[in-house]
């Protein structure tokens, strides 16, 4: 639900003292002038200068969107071709604008056909050419030469971290970016995750490995422990940081925010980290963009922090931080906790119930093997408070085709 606005009302704030972001700083400027992107940011040595508020396409409604966000100063555009059609809106707006230089489009490496964890990016096992067909594909559908970069997405979604790793690292994928790059079909090489395995394990083994330009870790004011330091060895590296999942989860109850507040005070906070290049957020609707862009370029504020404290406060303890981990050994029969709590989490709060019950009836071992249990290990290995055990077999309930 990152793309839904909160209801009008500033009750609950003024209550805890905070002020609303109606009026102050960062909102666009009186008289009907629609908020637009002010800030630009070099993407570590890509030669791209992205918006540091930059438009997420999965769940794409219409061409038209696109050229409403190009218009207010967006200038990168995240695809894939399992976005339902994403690519082909793209591609008519790019018809339209007739100015493929004013922006930039990074895609995946993954097949045209709905989410599948595991199954709908390539995996390793993929030959070279499986690889050059999917980038070629996205050209097709786009009507464009070349991708400004092409993503190795979704690592950490399978549990062994050597086959991940061999994914990451896939000698038949590299060759294929090589070809690519030398064909002027792609001009550079990213990788996203996040998790629920192993996220900043296998991030700083990419930024290490040398093969690629930029990472797109999860990250949020709710803190991930181990980024930082995925961060701050990008930096050194020079190797481009793109912040995705930056409203943890962005639960409605008991928030009472003006439209964007809660929103704008979360990037802000993402962007205020000198290693961060941009945010990418899925844009659903004109309205999206009225409530996200007054945040580009202002910086973070005491109010942005009150704002953000008032939503930990109310829902820290039942957020799972993404790649975690802590609780996965904890339970005897392999539940693969992270993954259904994600799931669980893009039903409730993305809206995206047919993503999230599919994806939970691909699982081996799914939380029905919670029913009968008795053993509150996975609670108890939990370092952030939420009811593991109870949230399970809430999500079985909820997914369970």
């Amino acid at each position: 639900m990152e793309r839904r606005t909160f209801i009008k009302s500033a009750t609950l704030l003024a209550a805890a003292g905070v002020s609303s972001i109606a009026g102050a700083e960062g909102e666009a400027p009186v008289g009907g002038e629609k908020a637009r992107v002010k800030r630009y940011r070099p993407l570590g040595k890509t030669g791209i200068k992205m918006s540091d508020i930059s438009f997420g396409a999965g769940r794409l409604t219409s061409a038209a969107l696109v050229l409403r966000a190009v218009d207010r100063g967006m200038n990168y555009f995240d695809t894939a071709p399992d976005y339902g059609p994403s690519e082909d809106f793209i591609g008519e707006a790019l018809r339209k604008m007739k100015a493929r230089d004013k922006i930039h489009l990074v895609s995946k490496f993954c097949q045209p056909v709905s989410y599948q964890p595991g199954k709908s990016h390539l995996q390793v096992g993929s030959k070279k050419q499986d690889y050059i067909a999917a980038v070629e594909n996205s050209l097709k559908r786009m009507g464009t030469d070349y991708l400004d970069a092409v993503f190795v997405h979704a690592m950490g979604e399978g549990k062994e971290l050597d086959q991940e790793k061999n994914r990451l690292l896939d000698p038949e994928m590299l060759s294929a970016t090589e070809a690519l790059k030398k064909a002027g079909k792609v001009r550079a090489l990213a990788v996203s995750s996040h998790g629920p395995n192993n996220m900043e394990t296998l991030l700083l083994e990419a930024v290490r490995s040398g093969h690629y330009d930029f990472i797109m870790p999860a990250f949020n004011f709710l803190k991930f422990p181990k980024v930082p330091e995925v961060l701050k060895e990008a930096k050194t590296r020079d190797v481009g940081v793109v912040a995705m999942k930056v409203l943890a989860g962005t639960r409605e109850s008991g928030m009472k925010f003006d439209p964007g507040q809660f929103e704008q005070s979360a990037f802000k906070w993402a962007l205020h980290h000198p290693e961060v290049s941009g945010l990418v957020i899925t844009i659903q609707s004109a309205q999206d963009l009225d409530n996200y862009l007054p945040a580009s370029g202002q910086p973070f504020t005491a109010a942005d922090q009150r704002v953000l404290d008032q939503y930990a406060a109310l829902h820290g303890a039942d957020y799972c931080r993404t790649g975690c981990g802590d609780c996965l050994q904890a339970c005897e029969q392999g539940v693969d906790v992270a993954a259904i709590l994600r799931y669980q989490m893009y039903f409730e709060n993305y809206g995206d119930e047919k993503r999230a019950m599919l994806s939970y009836a691909a699982l081996e071992r799914n939380a029905g093997l919670c029913a009968g249990c008795e053993d509150d290990a996975c609670t108890s290995a939990c370092g952030y408070g939420l009811p593991v055990s109870r949230k399970l077999r809430a999500a079985h309930r909820l997914l369970t085709l």
